[in-house]
């Protein structure tokens, strides 16, 4: 997991963008480099459409979280995740463990500490952060 705010990306264009709306078409999906190297993050738009103020991905691996990713908050207003495939377990403060998978969702205050500590061999989800440029910061875990 990389430390640090994220770094900024110049967005690729998507399939069309009107003055009306913005349509990312899965069969001419644009990828961007994400958190994770494992992982393929699909950019659906959002970011350039609403001028960084949402970031909208798919993300999708075809492998399972090998380690957990170690305590870390993201520098954003809120994540929300809603899982289209496969599931991902998180941990937050008190031991408290989540399992979300197909058609759950869960929002994430900015701020939160949590740790991703095991995932399905393969899953899909759908990330949406405000604001789009969503930093992540390894923390100290937090005390029960």
């Amino acid at each position: 997991m990389s430390s640090s705010a994220a770094a900024v990306v110049e967005m690729p264009e998507v399939a069309e963008r009107s003055d009306d709306f913005v349509l990312a078409k899965k069969n001419e999906a644009v990828y961007v480099k994400g958190r994770r190297d494992w992982m393929k993050y699909r950019e659906l738009g959002v970011t350039e459409a609403s001028d960084g103020k949402i970031r909208a991905q798919v993300t999708s691996a075809s492998q399972g979280l090998s380690e957990p990713t170690g305590w870390h908050i993201h520098l954003c207003e809120g994540q929300l995740v809603y899982m289209l495939s496969g599931w991902v377990d998180l941990e937050f403060a008190g031991g408290k463990v989540v399992r979300i998978e197909e058609g759950d969702s869960m929002y994430i205050p900015g701020g939160t500490p949590h740790n991703e500590i095991a995932t399905s061999d393969g899953f899909e989800l759908v990330e949406v952060s405000v604001p789009a440029d969503m930093g992540t910061e390894p923390c100290d875990p937090p005390v029960a």
